[in-house]
């Protein structure tokens, strides 16, 4: 939630909204990986509410245990996962990736993963690591803009229309890299080649020196479910490697996966 600008209209929350529970989460989602410790003063400045208010937030979200106070710093504590554990739980998705996602890392030697769309980010909900390359730690929960990732070009690629429209217009372009791709128009025509491809391969736009290359986890009815992936240290697989060598792999391992949900029903 972001400060309202000088000179916009506040938008009219809907009737049934309950705001407080609103400004609550917004409180929870002010921490993430980037900044996991944040003062009164950060937490009021990223939700856009007043000191006195964030500061009530904070100490109701501390008595209940979800948030840790030292020194006038605050922090989540690990009884936030509670949270998204009924949607995780609920999924079966990751329970039937792992196993494929330890085979493939084994196979090539190299941290596989599967996400979802949620908006305009992936969400990390399996993973397979063999070795951190990554100067951000990715678990389970991890969020990325989905413009810069494989996993979430080939999840943008597989949308509606007008889901698309909505994705894209919520996102930041935020330039990660020198190589990030830098608007809207730039993306469209990356999503239009990952279509014709049927897969995607990025280049160090999430993060230099890293390389992945994603597939789409489809659905029984053709709508792409999730997203698989390989990651790796560019200096260790050039392009060409990873789309001779690595990307049957990990077809197969879409297929699989795929195999999996459909044997187990819809979901």
């Amino acid at each position: 939630m972001s400060p309202v600008s000088a000179g916009t209209e506040t938008p009219t929350p809907p009737p049934d909204r309950v705001q407080s529970l609103a400004r609550g989460l917004a409180v929870i989602r002010s921490f993430d990986a980037d900044n996991p410790t944040r003062t009164l003063s950060d937490v009021a400045r990223a939700t856009g509410l007043t000191r006195a208010t964030a500061r009530r937030f904070l100490l109701t979200l501390a008595d209940l245990g979800y948030v840790r106070s030292d020194a006038g710093v605050f922090s989540l504590t690990p009884l936030v996962l509670e949270l998204g554990y009924s949607f995780l739980s609920g999924l079966r998705l990751p329970d039937l990736a792992q196993p494929h996602l330890r085979d493939l890392s084994g196979r090539v030697g190299e941290s596989t993963s599967v996400s979802v769309l949620d908006g305009a980010d992936v969400v990390y909900v399996a993973r397979e690591q063999v070795s951190r390359i990554m100067a951000v730690s990715i678990s389970i929960g991890t969020r990325f803009p989905a413009h810069v990732t494989s996993m979430g070009r080939v999840l943008l690629a597989g949308l509606p229309p007008a889901e698309l429209d909505a994705a894209i217009a919520a996102s930041s372009f935020e330039r990660r890299t020198d190589s990030t791709v830098a608007d809207a128009d730039q993306l469209r025509r990356v999503l239009d080649r990952v279509r014709d491809d049927g897969y995607c391969l990025v280049d160090q736009e999430l993060e230099p020196g890293l390389r992945s290359i994603a597939a789409p986890i489809r659905r029984v009815d053709g709508t792409v479910a999730a997203a698989v992936n390989i990651s790796t240290p560019a200096g260790r697989y050039d392009v060409a490697e990873l789309t001779g060598r690595m990307l049957p792999l990990l077809v197969a391992t879409a297929d699989a996966i795929e195999a999996d949900l459909r044997r187990t029903g819809p979901g």
